[in-house]
């Protein structure tokens, strides 16, 4: 019989942030102590703002093993408030994608998810520019209130089944201030510091269960697809770690996702998603998303009960209903779900005609983006007032065959001048071909 010998506990003795900085800049990780000293001494704003720089830029090109990226997630998850679910019985499952250009997956997913008795407390964060945001989407809803104080949000949570909001400041606030220095510092790719920053916030606003939605080509942040495979099995592993259910898909952005670009303009293909139709490529990424929510929640225990149970919440009506009863509780004109018509439309709709005959054979999506956000669609600087009814509609996909002068897309838009301005980017996004290109697939890869 063998006893384990108990060693005095030490003393943690604070190292310079010098000796932290050469420390990770030689490879080596950091214990719990460490990271903790960071974070603190990034709360009490003891770390100058030039050697916070260089411990990022050291992460980035070092990285952070599993472990300490657990704990780091732990340790910005505790920096500040953590809502408390435990009073909600149903299973509390949140979804988060790194963005993508006309995904409007959370526009359906969500009531989806509701419609199925599950909690979704979805917080958001701050997004890429490649992004228009849910709650810019849903703000297109007249009234539609994107804060809610933490006590009214679980009040929602409890009361509707789903919440979706501005993220809280109270929540990881350590992450806040790693996420204004990561985009001064090009640091933003780092897959430690996604990893951290995505998941402290998820699980301090209640969330059980995580799927994940890692999206991977020009319309994202993440370029290639071995970084986003890469970042997909860091996040589960590390939720795992930290005892939740995580389940990430891989998934292509190399196009625009579904037929439209712009807050209302994607909010009327999300009902109609609800309503069973829509685009092949949304109905697939909705499918399989939701699949995997109902199946991480409890509520389907195998493939084929899973897929029924989306398909019948679709068909039924009941989500699209919990999309009303969403957007009525957020102060939103809910009337709008049933007569999508009457939300505010665009002065003007001009198409975009292909330049030849030939197959789309590439699309830019970031830059699709970036023309809706000059007709006024999107924010490009602080301050800006977006256009709910501006944007595009029609996106032929890629592999799609176009005669010369059909057009590309319908452009709608209200000032002549910021359209001439975005003609440049919706030019250039498209590439023709006479040969019909073979799409990549809409899943890559499924981490669990």
């Amino acid at each position: 019989m063998t006893t384990k010998l108990k060693l005095p506990s030490r003393r943690f003795i604070k190292p310079s942030f010098q000796s932290l900085i050469e420390k990770k800049r030689d490879g080596q990780e950091f214990s719990q102590e460490e990271i903790r000293h960071i974070i603190d001494s990034t709360l009490d704003d003891e770390m100058p703002i030039h050697q916070l720089s260089a411990l990022l830029m050291a992460i980035y090109f070092k990285q952070m093993s599993a472990v300490e990226t657990a704990i780091l997630t732990e340790e910005m998850m505790l920096s500040g408030e953590v809502v408390d679910l435990s009073k909600i019985s149903r299973p509390k499952v949140d979804l988060y994608s790194t963005g993508g250009v006309g995904d409007k997956t959370a526009l359906v997913l969500v009531p989806l998810a509701m419609a199925a008795g599950v909690v979704v407390p979805m917080m958001c964060g701050v997004e890429s520019d490649y992004v228009i945001s849910t709650l810019d989407k849903l703000a297109a809803f007249p009234g539609f209130k994107r804060t809610l104080s933490l006590d009214a949000f679980a009040a929602q949570l409890a009361k509707v089944g789903g919440a979706v909001v501005a993220q809280d400041p109270k929540l990881a606030p350590a992450d806040a201030k790693f996420h204004e220095l990561r985009k001064e510092t090009g640091t933003i790719p780092s897959l430690p510091l996604i990893t951290g920053s995505v998941l402290s916030k998820k699980l301090a606003e209640g969330a059980e269960s995580l799927v994940i939605d890692i999206k991977w080509g020009n319309g994202s942040f993440i370029r290639e697809l071995e970084p986003a495979k890469q970042l997909a099995r860091t996040m589960t592993r590390v939720g795992r770690s930290l005892k939740r259910r995580c389940v990430a898909m891989v998934t292509d952005m190399n196009q625009p996702i579904g037929d439209s670009v712009g807050t209302m303009l994607e909010v009327r293909e999300a009902i109609e998603l609800l309503k069973g139709n829509g685009t092949d490529d949304m109905k697939e990424l909705i499918l399989r998303l939701g699949m995997e929510i109902v199946r991480l929640a409890g509520v389907a225990g195998s493939t084929l009960s899973a897929k029924q149970a989306v398909q019948r919440h679709l068909a039924d009506g009941s989500a699209l209903q919990k999309l009303k009863e969403l957007v009525k509780a957020q102060g939103g004109d809910a009337s709008l779900v049933d007569n999508p018509e009457k939300f505010q439309q665009a002065k003007h709709i001009r198409k975009l005609p292909a330049p030849k005959r030939g197959y789309v054979h590439m699309i830019n999506a970031s830059l699709i983006t970036r023309g809706v956000c000059v007709l006024g669609g999107g924010v490009i600087k602080a301050g800006d007032k977006i256009d709910y009814s501006v944007g595009v509609s029609g996106i032929k996909k890629v592999g799609t065959q176009v005669k010369q002068g059909e057009p590309l897309m319908m452009i709608h838009y209200n000032d002549e001048a910021k359209l001439e301005a975005a003609l440049g980017y919706f030019k250039e996004a498209y590439r023709l071909a006479p040969k019909r290109p073979t799409p990549p697939p809409l899943v890559v890869e499924r981490v669990a």
